[in-house]
């Protein structure tokens, strides 16, 4: 039997409509060599998939010599094929201030109006397009608790360009025809809140998505932002469903890949081991869920997509792969409905453990 159609759904008030799979690339151009990451474009197409995430830092892990190379590889694609463009939704990021990444815009950038639209130029530039479809703030330009911290500190706060200027600079993108729609990622309630609240006082674009982690391993959503997105109409994005990796059931108790070579990017990386998804928590949990699906008669990958995917929460669950093998089991697994049952048991779970990867 063919596997069932991805259907699309509205991207907030934008008009644009989305598959709700997305197909993440930031292993384009570290793990994943241009012409593989023609292939997997061309199959994620060839199955259904219309909507594209990048980013101007990718590839991950980030570093001087690749940033930028996942969006030109991707430009590259769409150069190559006549009419793409115009069949896919095509979403990327400005980076925030810098988190170790001099090489993007110095130490003391603070995401102000003139960087924002020098770092959409230069995205369209490697994209080899006229227009980005959901232009995003990747991560908050003030100081919030993010990428694994979960403590607000206010003594780490510095200057840096406000929300208001942050959204004249999408305004002024938007009016000249080079972005669609606006999103931010990483965001707190109080960021959410506060894009929505000055772009409606002062008649500027409204987000309409915000992209954050969301896995079994880390549901922190449902807990925070939940009301604030389901109020406001604005989108969950969810990325990392599987937990970089560790949802797949590919890594044992010492967080190395069970069978052949150590492919996976927290095997191959320490700076990803170092991160909230390396934590011997997580990996505990993920290995608890992971025996849960095979309990079910489930593969972990096909419970940790399908808890996403049918989740009324989420507009589109972000993928990432490294393959055509991978790309396809990622997609065959939206035809998987997990029981009441089998969601009650990942609730008790949760409950016990909560979310480590937070």
């Amino acid at each position: 039997m063919p596997p069932t159609a991805i259907p699309t759904t509205p991207l907030g008030q934008t008009g644009l409509h989305v598959t709700r799979i997305c197909l993440g690339t930031m292993t384009f151009g570290e793990q994943v060599d241009e012409a593989h990451a023609h292939a997997i474009l061309d199959r994620a197409v060839e199955r259904g998939v219309n909507f594209l995430d990048t980013a101007e830092m990718y590839a991950v892990p980030a570093r001087p010599e690749t940033c930028g190379a996942t969006e030109t590889i991707i430009g590259r694609w769409l150069a190559a094929r006549p009419g793409m463009r115009e069949r896919i939704v095509l979403a990327t990021k400005v980076a925030g201030p810098s988190r170790g990444m001099p090489w993007i815009r110095g130490e003391q950038a603070g995401l102000t109006k003139a960087e924002i639209i020098a770092a959409c130029e230069g995205s369209l530039r490697r994209l080899q397009t006229d227009v980005i479809d959901l232009y995003q703030i990747h991560w908050p330009a003030r100081n919030v608790p993010m990428f694994g911290a979960i403590t607000f500190d206010p003594a780490k706060d510095k200057p840096c360009a406000s929300i208001l200027e942050q959204l004249e600079a999408m305004d002024a993108l938007v009016r000249a025809g080079k972005v669609r729609a606006i999103g931010l990622s990483n965001e707190t309630p109080y960021g959410v809140h506060e894009f929505v609240r000055l772009a409606q006082q002062h008649g500027l674009p409204c987000v309409a998505t915000v992209q954050n982690p969301y896995c079994l391993i880390n549901r922190s959503f449902e807990n925070a932002l939940d009301e604030t997105c389901y109020r406001l109409g604005v989108g969950l994005l969810a990325y990392s469903p599987l937990g970089f990796g560790l949802l797949t059931g590919k890594y044992d108790e010492t967080g190395l890949v069970h069978d052949g070579p150590p492919q996976g990017r927290m095997a191959l990386f320490e700076s990803m081991r170092k991160q909230r998804w390396g934590r011997p928590e997580a990996l505990a949990a993920a290995l608890r869920y992971n025996a849960l699906a095979r309990e079910h008669g489930l593969t972990p990958v096909q419970m940790a997509l399908a808890f996403c995917y049918h989740n009324w929460r989420v507009a589109s669950t972000i993928i990432g792969v490294t393959s055509l093998a991978q790309l396809d089991a990622c997609l065959d697994a939206w035809d998987v409905t997990l029981s009441p049952e089998l969601l009650e048991a990942i609730d008790r779970i949760r409950w016990e453990i909560r979310d480590p990867a937070q």
